[in-house]
């Protein structure tokens, strides 16, 4: 596949609630503001689908693999726009009748899935009030890497909590892209969110996309939002604060190539 010398990207960040249809056509906005840009791959943030009000309410909107509303949506949309599609994440069935696969699907030009992650890392947190337990409603997955090619080259998929275990991403190799559907805490926003993002890209020497939700849910969960793209040196291209919207720029392989070169980290990799 031939290299474009640049390819822009853009990192959707929504605010969903609990309405897959109002989600959907949220999504869709801002996916059309994303191609009026003229961004080419265009990446959607964790549950942009859905926000329930319980974590078990996921179950009553899974899908199976290759059929349901929420896939089509994402298919239809790729193919209208004639872009890649990173589809965030949706419920996806699992042999736990109790639990879902929280999964990560990519779309290409044509509409046909070409990849499927399913997010490994499940979120716990308990401070004072505020707490989160995200294997009561979800089942890990175990595929540990999944890359897609794309005409720059290998793009990673990896899903929020994924972001603090740096080991997945070495394991990605050669990547000029990471695309992380996140939805940040407020809490562990604030205190890591940029500079883990910054962090993976600095180790990586490669771009870093991450559409996240942003601002108050109907559920009265707050998400830290600032989706961005960060560049293989660590400087934040673009970065939304709040509320529905993007962050978009261009991944250029010269920048890559100059990063590498002044600083040959990967090159020096022992392992």
């Amino acid at each position: 596949m031939t290299m474009s010398a640049h390819f822009r990207v853009a990192a959707v960040q929504m605010v969903s609630g609990a309405s897959v249809d109002d989600n959907l056509q949220q999504a869709a906005l801002v996916i059309d503001d994303a191609v009026r840009q003229g961004a080419k791959l265009v990446a959607l943030p964790e549950y942009f689908c859905f926000m329930g009000r319980r974590d078990k309410d996921k179950l009553l909107i899974k899908e199976a693999e290759g059929s349901g509303p929420i896939q089509q949506f994402l298919a239809n949309c790729a193919r209208k726009h004639r872009i890649w599609l990173i589809g965030g994440t949706l419920p996806l069935e699992s042999p736990d009748s109790e639990r879902i696969y929280n999964t990560c699907l990519a779309f290409d030009p044509d509409g046909n899935q070409i990849a499927r992650y399913d997010k490994i890392h499940l979120f716990g947190f308990k401070k004072g009030d505020e707490s989160y337990d995200e294997s009561v409603s979800i089942r890990p997955g175990d595929n540990a890497v999944q890359t897609i090619a794309l005409p720059f080259g290998q793009v990673g998929l990896s899903i929020c909590y994924d972001l603090r275990f740096p080991e997945l991403f070495r394991q990605m190799s050669d990547v000029r892209l990471i695309v992380l559907p996140s939805a940040f805490t407020f809490t562990t926003g604030a205190a890591h969110w940029e500079i883990l993002l910054r962090a993976r890209a600095i180790e990586n020497q490669c771009y870093v996309l991450a559409p996240a939700q942003g601002g108050t849910h109907e559920n009265g969960r707050r998400t830290w939002g600032h989706s961005m793209l960060v560049d293989p040196w660590g400087d934040v291209v673009d970065v939304k604060s709040t509320g529905p919207g993007l962050a978009i720029g261009n991944i250029e392989l010269q920048r890559i190539d100059e990063v590498r070169t002044a600083l040959p980290a990967w090159s020096h990799r022992t392992r």
